[in-house]
Parts: C-alpha cells; structure tokens; sequence
C-alpha cells in the first residue's frame, strides 16, 4: 500500500541519485554553447549539435564575394564523391572527426541502402587560410547516367568543379559526360585523382588518360586519397586559387535561383537558392517569377551540412529559403525569385528534363489513390525530372503514366515511395516514347498537329493514318578494356546499334560510341554490359534525337479477345521473340479453367506467337469397367460438346495478381 512514508523514502532516494549524476558531470558550462558553423568559422572548438544550436544565428556579411567559392563534386559512379566530401566537411569544422562520417551527405535511406548519390546535397564549409576567412559552398552530385539532370542543375549555382577519376579505373563513361556538362557551362574544372592508396592504383596511367581525353596538363591533377585524407588539404587550396569567385552585385535588387527543393509536412516547400544579386532576410516579401504569387520569406539560412538559419543571405552565396509555398506547383526548379515592386529580368533556368522511359504506375488498391497521388505530388517536389500524367486501366483502375530518366531513376522512385511514404504500388513494363508522322491533312486537323508522340502503346495509330514511325535514339559511350571489345561489340549489334567512333584512350582501354535505339537498352542492356565484361565496362548515354523505324504493334488475345493492358509496340524484327515470352508469362500466370485457354500474340490477323492452357478435365470414363467401346466414345464426345460451348460463352476473368506478374518489370530477364 502506497503510504506517505514510503512516497518520503522515494522522494529521498531519487534526490540522491540526482546529486550523484551531477557530481559525475561536473558543474554547467556557463554561456550560450557555440554554434557548428560559428565554431568552425571563429577556429574555436565547439559543443556537438543540442537545442542551442539553432537559435545563434551567423552573420553572412563577414564573408565578402571575393572570398567566396560555389563549387561541384562530379565523378562516375563509386569513384569517391561522396567520401571526399565527409572529409572535405571534417577539415572546416562542420562534422566531428569520427570513423561513423560515412556518406554524410547522402541523407536519404535508398542513398545508404545502395550505397550511391540520388539527391544532390549542399553544404557551405567556413575556411580559415592565410589569415582570410572563406565561405565555401560544396554541391556533392550524383554520378548515375539516370541522374544527370540533378548535376547539370547543380552546376548553375556554381564556378568550378572537381572532377573526381579512381586511381585504379581511370576515366569511365559517366566521367566523360560529367566533364562536357561542365565544360559547356564554363567551369574551372580541377581534377582530383582519388584512392591512391589502393594496391592496384596506377595514378601515372590516369594522368596521361586525363591530358589525352579532357586536354588537362598533368601537373594539374591532384593525388589524393579520401578515405585516408591523404592530400585533402591541397584540395581546399586548389578550389581557393583556381576557382574564380561569382561574379555578382550585392548593391542591385534580388534575383534568386531555385536549383532544387524539397518539402517538409510542418514548414511547407523548403527551396535551395543560389543568390546572383542583392540579399534577402527574414520578412522580405518576395515573388515568383514563374507563378507570380507573392510570399514573405519566414526564414533563411546555410545548410552546414544540417539546416542553419542566418539574418541574411547575400548575393554569392548558396543556401535555403522557407517562404509559406505550401502546394507543389508553386516550387519550380529553374524559377528566378525578386522583391515584391522590384522585378528583375528571369535567369534562363534550366533546360526541361526529357523522360526517356515511361511506366505505369497503379495503387495495389483503389481506396489507396489518395494517399497516392498526394505521395506522388511531394516526391515530384524533391525529385522535379518525373513527369506525371493520368491514366487508367479496365484492369489495374485509375493511376498515372509516369515518365522517368532511367531504369534505376524509376526504381529508386519507387523505393523512396515505398520507404518514405509508405505506399505499395504496380509499376508495368517501362516503354519509350515513340512518334508517328499522319499522312492526312483530316487527321492533322484531329490531332492539331503532324507529329503526334505516343507514350501509352493502346493509343498507338494504325499504319494506315501514318506515313511513318519514329523511335527515340540515344548516342552511348561505353569503355571497356580491349580484351571484352568483341563480345561487347556482339552484344551492340544484337541490339540494333551503329558504330560510329573507336578510340584507345590507353594501351588497354578503348572508348566506343554507338547510336542505339533507347528501346534496346532501356530495360537489361546495362546488366548484360557488366555481365560479359566482368563488371570492368562503363556505360553512358545522351539523347540523339528520333529516327525511323519499323514499328508495329502487338495485340495479346486471350481466346480471340484483346487485353488492352497487354498491348506493346515493337520492333518488325523482334516481334516474334517478345510475343512468345508475353504468352509464355502469361501461361504461367492465368488459373486454369473448366474450359482451354488460348493466349495468342498477334500483329493485325497474323499470330505471331501462342501458347495453350490447359482445361480441367472430369474423368467420365471412371463408370465404364468394361464394355463396348462406342460406349466411352459417346462419353468424350459429349464431354467434348460441352467444352466448345463453355469456350464460347465463358468469360476469362484475368486475376489481378496475373497481370502484375507479366506487366512488372522482369528482373530475371
């Protein structure tokens, strides 16, 4: 029974516990603990991150634009981007130097899962050199084909870049696609040889690579080794004396650049800002000069690499911006943002992302298209290359037609709206999109134009209402060692490429370019590459266009009925092997019947390709232990009469689960 004693002995001993855990504490720090980013800008130790963290602000107007610095990290996939800005974000101050600084700035969970970039990230580093405080503003980038939208809009906010190449694999596809975007925006371009310390590293062989293919001299590459943090320091000094600092005017109004945004349930649209002139503070009213809509800016700061909030930010200088934007289409990537009654010309933004492959996206279950769609608004917030189109099926429902800028792009969409939306979705095949030229001027008239695009295979026209068909074509970069050169040559010719250039860029690496259907290598091409190659071939690709080709399209019936949701569109070459493998998964998939199921492929009245399942089939014999055998013929006969008829008037009904199985992209193809 609980007594007033008893609460007295409680109250007594909770008290000694505290004066305890005090004494081995010591007494409290007196005094506001330093900020992060105040810390490592003043060079004095600071207190790790706590409440008190946010509420100092820092003062961007020490930083002069002289002594500031936008910069990039650009590689190939796994060459060390992401290592080298933990290391980079460890020298300034900005994280502990402790062994769990991993990927610091890949926040995101399939980031980690996978170990690559897919958000390009942020982060503004305080320097101290040579007596000069420097501001330093670091984009870390993704290094996917898939994601090169996220680097080419990265760019925009900045001067320079470093350009990171492995010791061990020297330059791959994706370093060389990197390189041109830069070099196409004008950007000091400093390269970083990275993972010296690796047993097989050959830096020599890589320098001669880079001053072959970029035209880099040797004596400006840079040895390093992020994972160590051999030589980093020499980094920072390069960024400081090659990179040129933005050339702006803090003195003219405001023009500010969103380059990328992300969305927070409580604050509302969180833009990333580049500042190209003036300065913006909390309670400025700003516009849009896409929408036009006026907002008053809530808060500004830095990202260090976490969210810092400032008085002020300056023309120069990189950071974020939360300003009410509570609906999706009120954050546009490439948008230029002045003062309310200042308008300023629009900076030219960016070129419009173009999906190169299109899927179908449905809820498991229709209650679920709500909480869908609204997933499906925020994640095209953070992710601004998806476009999103309505669409349904008699079999799948109501859903989207989602264009993407890969197949890893699409997946790890997927991913992210599994993991942070917790939504479950059917994802069909992907396709391409393809065009057709009318040869009416009727049908010109319908349409309201010459050439229509076709992103969903049922709505493609008949040959009778075109003069042609045209399918997009991507120019690849693949450089592979030369011993795979004739398998991979094999494999490039099984998928209807065209050789257009060979070049050794050492004694055993050769650089190919191909012109490829993007039908042909959007699905399993860069498994296969890897595949034959051992893993030691790299792959990259960039649009090339339209050319044409023969298309037809392949109807899928199912006893002499079309499943409109089964209908593709291939090529007149490959009709006959992709038809036997729809009626082969099909076969697998569909339950059987009291009656024979018929799946055919067919191109206009010509089957191409069928597969049979079979009916269930009652033993009538099981009665006759004998006798004439007139007798069991009548049996089966009649038997046989009633299966023509259930064919005739039975319906197939196609069970959910059977289309996912054939519609879902085939991992083991």
């Amino acid at each position: 029974m609980w007594t007033p004693a008893g609460r007295g002995r409680w109250h007594g001993r909770a008290l000694r516990l505290w004066a305890a855990a005090t004494a081995r504490r010591g007494p409290p720090e007196s005094g506001p603990a330093p900020t992060r980013a105040a810390a490592a800008a003043a060079g004095t130790p600071r207190s790790p991150d706590g409440p008190a963290d946010r509420k100092e602000k820092i003062d961007m107007s020490r930083f002069s634009v002289e002594n500031t610095r936008n910069f990039s990290i650009i590689a190939h996939v796994d060459h060390g981007k992401s290592t080298l800005a933990d290391r980079l974000l460890e020298l300034t101050g900005a994280i502990d130097k402790t062994k769990n600084n991993k990927q610091v700035l890949d926040k995101l969970q399939v980031e980690r899962e996978r170990g690559i970039t897919v958000k390009a990230q942020t982060a503004s580093l305080f320097y101290n050199c040579e007596g000069k405080q420097y501001l330093l503003n670091l984009i870390d980038t993704p290094g996917h084909v898939d994601f090169s939208y996220e680097v080419s809009r990265s760019l925009s906010a900045c001067q320079g870049v470093l350009l990171v190449v492995d010791a061990n694999e020297g330059i791959q596809a994706q370093t060389v696609a990197n390189f041109f975007l830069a070099f196409e925006a004008q950007l000091s371009v400093i390269p970083v040889i990275n993972k010296i310390d690796l047993k097989n590293a050959d830096p020599e062989r890589v320098e001669k690579q880079i001053e072959k293919v970029f035209d880099i001299p040797r004596n400006e590459c840079i040895k390093i080794s992020a994972k160590l943090g051999t030589n980093v320091e020499r980094v920072l000094q390069a960024v400081i004396e090659r990179i040129p600092p933005p050339k702006v005017h803090r003195k003219n109004s405001l023009k500010a650049l969103v380059f990328d945004s992300t969305f927070d349930q409580y604050r509302g649209v969180i833009a990333n800002v580049a500042l190209f002139d003036g300065m913006v503070s909390k309670g400025d009213k700003i516009v849009s000069a896409h929408t036009k809509k006026t907002y008053e800016v809530n808060e500004v700061g830095v990202l260090n690499p976490n969210e810092q909030p400032t008085h002020k930010l300056y023309a120069g200088q990189v950071g974020y911006l939360i300003a009410g934007m509570k609906d999706v289409t009120e954050a546009q990537i490439g948008d230029t943002l002045y003062l309310h009654k200042q308008p300023v010309e629009p900076l030219p933004g960016f070129k419009s992302a173009k999906p190169m492959v299109f899927a179908g996206m449905y809820p498991i279950d229709q209650s679920e298209y709500n909480n869908l769609k609204s997933a499906v608004e925020k994640l095209t917030i953070n992710d601004s290359s998806v476009t999103v189109h309505r669409d349904s099926s008699l079999a799948l429902g109501a859903g989207w037609r989602l264009g993407f800028l890969g197949l890893l792009h699409m997946e790890v969409f997927n991913q992210r709206l599994e993991q942070e939306y917790n939504a479950s979705v059917i994802l069909t095949t992907p396709t391409v999109p393809y065009k057709a030229v009318l040869s009416s001027a009727k049908l010109i008239k319908e349409y309201r134009e010459k050439e229509i695009t076709i992103i969903n295979p049922a709505q493609f026209p008949d040959k009778s209402k075109v003069t042609e068909y045209l399918e997009p074509v991507v120019l690849g970069t693949i450089i592979t060692p030369d011993e795979y050169i004739g398998k991979v040559m094999m494999l490039c010719q099984a998928r209807r490429a065209v050789q257009k250039n060979m070049m050794y860029i050492d004694q055993n690496r050769v650089m190919l370019k191909y012109l490829f259907p993007l039908n042909e290598i959007v699905v399993d091409f860069y498994d296969s590459l890897k595949s034959l190659s051992s893993g030691y071939a790299s792959f990259d690709y960039e649009d090339a266009g339209y050319q044409t080709a023969e298309l037809v399209k392949m109807d899928i019936l199912l006893n002499g009925n079309i499943v409109e949701e089964l209908v593709t569109i291939v090529h007149k070459d490959k009709a006959h092997s992709v038809g036997k493998v729809i009626c082969e998964r099909l076969k697998d998939s569909l339950p059987r019947q009291l009656f024979e199921i018929a799946i055919q492929a067919a191109i206009g009245s010509k089957i191409i390709a069928r597969e049979t399942v079979k009916a269930y089939r009652k033993n009538v014999l099981a009665k006759c232990y004998g006798g004439d055998i007139t007798r069991k013929m009548k049996l089966l006969k009649r038997q046989a009469e009633g299966k023509k008829k259930l064919r005739k008037i039975g319906n197939i009904e196609v069970p959910k689960d059977a289309f996912i199985k054939v519609l879902r992209t085939q991992s083991d193809k």
